[in-house]
C-alpha cells in the first residue's frame, strides 16, 4: 500500500509517500481502506518533535529519541471496512467508517488496522468522507473537555485559539448547550467564528482577554499561551480551565492550583474513545456541528500539507484525501 512515511525528526520534506506492507487483521481487528485523513498539529509535534516544554521524555514511548517510533502519521481516519478479524462483531466488511488512531497514528495511509474496541463508529449515512473526518479530531477533543466539564446554559465561555480544529468544535458545542461564547482569534477570522455562534470575538492582536477584567466559566486553552497563572483573574470562583495545550509544569501543578484557588484545571489528556467520536457526529446530525475545512489535499500532496499546517494559519482542518471510494 502507499503510504506517508518520516524516518527522521525534521521539516515537512522528511515525509514522503512510499510503498509499505499492507496490515493484515489479527483476531479481534478490523482493516479499513482509507478515504480521507487530515494534518493536524498533533502531527506536526510528532513529525518535527516540537512538544511542549518538560513532554519530550513523557512522550519518548510515542515520539522516539533518534528517529520517530510512528513512521506513518495520522490521527484520525474515515473509509470502508474492507476485511475483520475473528471474533469481530461491531462491524463487517462494506461498513464506512470514521474514527482516531491517537498515539498510534497511521492514518496517512491506503489501509490503517485498529481493534474493534478503539475509537471508530460507523459513519452517519449521508455524510461524505471529508466532512466526516474533518470533525473528528477537533470534535473528539471537545467531548473530552465536556465529559469532565459540563457546559450549563448561561455559561460564560471563552474558546483561546476559536479558529483552530478543537477551537471551532469547542465553539459550537458550547453554544450548542446554551453558553455565551467568546472566541478569541485574529481578526481575519472573526466573521468565522461568529458564522459558528460565537456572541462576542476577541482579537488577539489588540487586546488581551486575560487582562480585560471580564470573567469566565469556562475557558478552552486550545493555543498553549494561557497558562492559569496568566488567566487565573479571568476565571469566575469555582470556574474551570480546560488545558488543550499544556507542558509538563501545568500538568503537574494543575492539581495544586485547583486547591489553592478553588478554581479547577483541568489538563486534558486525549484519549480516543469511540463514544467521544460519536459526539461530535452526533451533533453534526442535529445541526449543531458543521465542518471546517481549510484545505483538501491529496497524499501526493502531503509535503504541501504540512507546510501549511506549520505556518500555524489554517482555520479548522486541512484534510487528506487518501483513496477514491
Amino acid at each position: 500500500m502507499r503510504a506517508a512515511v518520516n524516518h527522521r525528526f525534521g521539516g515537512p520534506e522528511v515525509v514522503a509517500v512510499e510503498d509499505v506492507p499492507k496490515p493484515e487483521p489479527r483476531a479481534g481487528e478490523v482493516l479499513v481502506r482509507v478515504a480521507a485523513s487530515t494534518v493536524s498539529v498533533g502531527d506536526h509535534r510528532l513529525r518535527a518533535r516540537d512538544l511542549p516544554r518538560g513532554m519530550g521524555i513523557l512522550a519518548m514511548a510515542v515520539v522516539g529519541i533518534f528517529a520517530p517510533r510512528r513512521k506513518i502519521l495520522g490521527m484520525d481516519f474515515a473509509g470502508t471496512v474492507e476485511a475483520v478479524g475473528d471474533g469481530v462483531t461491531r462491524f463487517k466488511p462494506g461498513d464506512e467508517v470514521v474514527g482516531l488512531t491517537g498515539s498510534a497514528f497511521g492514518g496517512h495511509a491506503e489501509y490503517v488496522c485498529l481493534k474493534q474496541t478503539d475509537a471508530m463508529v460507523l459513519k452517519p449515512a449521508g455524510m461524505s468522507f471529508e466532512h466526516a473526518v474533518a470533525l473528528v479530531f477537533g470534535g473528539h477533543t471537545v467531548a473530552e473537555c465536556i465529559r469532565q466539564c459540563p457546559i450549563k446554559p448561561g455559561d460564560e465561555v471563552l474558546v483561546n485559539g476559536a479558529s483552530g480544529a478543537v477551537g471551532i468544535a469547542a465553539v459550537q458545542a458550547a453554544k450548542h448547550f446554551g453558553a455565551v461564547v467568546t472566541a478569541v482569534c485574529s481578526a481575519g477570522n472573526a466573521e468565522l467564528v461568529r458564522s459558528l455562534g460565537a456572541d462576542h470575538v476577541v482579537d488577539y492582536n489588540k487586546d488581551d482577554f486575560a487582562r480585560s477584567g471580564k470573567q469566565y466559566d469556562v475557558i478552552f486553552e486550545c493555543v498553549g499561551n494561557a497558562p492559569f497563572a496568566r488567566v487565573e483573574g479571568a476565571l469566575k470562583p469555582g470556574g474551570a480551565l480546560l488545558l488543550v495545550i499544556v507542558d509538563l509544569k501545568g500538568m503537574l501543578s494543575a492539581k495544586g492550583q485547583s486547591r489553592r484557588s478553588g478554581k479547577r484545571v483541568i489538563p486534558i489528556s486525549f484519549t480516543p474513545k469511540p463514544e467521544d467520536v460519536s459526539f461530535e457526529l452526533a451533533l453534526a446530525e442535529a445541526g449543531a456541528m458543521r465542518p471546517v475545512i481549510d484545505k483538501t489535499l491529496t497524499l501526493d500532496e502531503v509535503v504541501e500539507a504540512h507546510r501549511y499546517v506549520d505556518t500555524g494559519r489554517k482555520r479548522g482542518s486541512v484534510v487528506l484525501r487518501i483513496g477514491t471510494q
